[in-house]
């Protein structure tokens, strides 16, 4: 057998030249060529990089006569020649790939100096390069105008070898690679923007991501439909947390033993809130919303008509603080004090209300009463199950009505009052579920209610922040209140 044919690439002055459509030819004799049509809209796992560099150039490449074969170490260094030569990068020399280069058809290997290649045969040409020297002659390409019709949304605050790896494989066969913070498209106008721009009319293909920051691949193409459709929020994007933060007056119009909310009349409000919310803009690097987290029923110490201990207020009532809230930029969360109701009964009182996109539900279970039981008695509590109702309920009214992210909140400052807290189905990426701890006292009561709270809390869960005016001693200030760790999501005053 003939020795595998090497050769150490110290010069190159070959001439690139323009083929048929979908094909990039290097020194003249090395000829790629991409798919033709936009591969459906995935995401790829980022586990393994030698995995990652496999899926993307089968998904990428319909074949290559030369290809880039890197080792772990050596992967960051030629996923940069891969990018600038146009040849797709693999990693390692196993049977997988071995496979894909001869599914590919490539008989030529660029490789770092060194590297042993033998596993392939006898028949490949080997060109080694120094995987160091930024200043390597590789063989290049000139690519035609029929690059492949895909973008590749990568998570800057993940990095790590499979991203270079994955960054290089969709730059070589001619796609763009996007930055997506959080791994969401619709964390800001910005990322909604770009996610419209890669995806154009159809969301079902074209668009892969990397990692599972973006979420189960099953859900992907929803996710996207909903960055291009979806109403943004107060601040732009349409996911709620993280990218945003919000500050609340916490009260029910009209009624000033409640809140800071009842304590002026609609349009002082959204002054007051908007001053709140500016005085902690300047500590995070986060967009900074304000929000109202309106009373909508109110826990009641008489039954009344109906016996539920809980007085509904007319959605009628509210529609007006609602609308000038969204026109003011400014996030409504409705509050539910149930009583001896449910919390999913009363929630569908409010539907309409909850169909606008600024809008989202609290469920607060310190007035979630059993029967026979009755406010300030005792402290009430709701089951998992309940919560999971509710949220399922709305998870459907925001999907169905084509809505952006809602916040979907529980108040607690006592393990007892969310049962079963470990099974919340947090699976809906419709909702931004935030436990709001109503702790009130000193420092050490409220960062021990805290920590608390915080204690085996399921994934996916934000937390959320009270600062009461009265009972507080002393009230936190701003700065102190973002000095909490982890930074609450959400802050309300009452």
């Amino acid at each position: 057998m003939r020795p595998t044919r090497r050769r150490f690439i110290a010069a190159a002055t070959t001439a690139a030249v323009v083929v048929p459509l979908g094909a990039c030819v290097f020194g003249g004799d090395l000829r790629v060529v991409v798919v033709g049509d936009a591969p459906a809209s995935t995401v790829v796992p980022d586990g393994d990089p030698a995995r990652t560099a496999l899926a993307l150039s089968s998904t990428l490449f319909s074949s290559a006569e030369g290809v880039v074969i890197a080792t772990e170490d050596t992967a960051d260094a030629l996923a940069a020649v891969s990018s600038r030569s146009g040849l797709p990068l693999l990693i390692g020399t196993d049977q997988a790939v071995a496979d894909e280069l001869e599914r590919l058809g490539a008989d030529t290997i660029v490789t770092a100096q060194g590297t042993d290649v033998s596993a392939f045969g006898d028949d490949v040409d080997v060109r080694e390069i120094d995987p160091a020297d930024a200043e390597a002659d590789v063989p290049e390409a000139r690519r035609t105008d029929d690059a492949t019709p895909v973008s590749l949304f990568v998570d800057p605050e993940q990095g790590g070898p499979a991203q270079a790896v994955a960054r290089a494989e969709v730059e070589a066969s001619g796609g763009t690679v996007r930055e997506m913070p959080g791994g969401a498209p619709g964390r800001s106008s910005d990322t909604v923007a770009a996610t419209k721009e890669a995806a154009g009319s159809d969301p079902s293909v074209g668009v892969l991501a990397l990692g599972a920051t973006f979420g189960p691949a099953e859900q992907w193409t929803s996710t996207l439909h909903t960055a291009l459709t979806a109403p943004e929020l107060p601040g732009g994007g349409t996911t709620v947390f993280p990218g945003r933060r919000m500050i609340a007056a916490y009260g029910s119009p009209g009624v000033p033993s409640l809140g800071i909310l009842g304590e002026q009349d609609l349009e002082e409000s959204i002054d007051a809130v908007q001053d709140l919310a500016d005085d902690y803009a300047g500590l995070t690097d986060d967009g900074v919303i304000p929000a109202f987290e309106i009373i909508s029923t109110l826990a009641s110490s008489e039954p009344g008509a109906d016996g539920d201990y809980s007085t509904e207020l007319d959605p009628e009532a509210l529609r007006e603080w609602v609308d000038a809230a969204g026109e003011a930029g400014v996030y409504v969360v409705l509050d539910l004090q149930p009583g001896t109701s449910d919390f999913l009964s009363q929630a569908k009182h409010y539907e309409d209300l909850l169909t606008r996109p600024h809008v989202g539900l609290a469920l607060d279970a310190e007035w979630r009463l059993l029967p026979g039981q009755k406010h300030l008695e005792q402290i009430g509590s709701v089951s998992a199950e309940e919560v999971n109702e509710t949220a399922t309920w709305l998870a459907d009214l925001t999907a169905e009505n084509g809505l952006p992210q809602k916040v979907l909140i529980l108040h607690q400052f006592s393990l007892s009052m969310i049962t079963d807290r470990q099974d919340i189905d947090t699976s809906r990426p419709e909702l931004a579920i935030t436990v709001h701890a109503d702790g009130h006292g000193t420092p050490d009561s409220k960062l021990e209610t805290w920590n608390a709270l915080r204690h085996d809390l399921p994934d996916g869960i934000f937390m959320a922040w009270k600062n009461f005016y009265d009972e507080d001693t002393p009230t936190f200030t701003p700065e102190q209140t973002y000095e909490v760790e982890p930074r609450p999501w959400f802050v309300s005053y009452q």
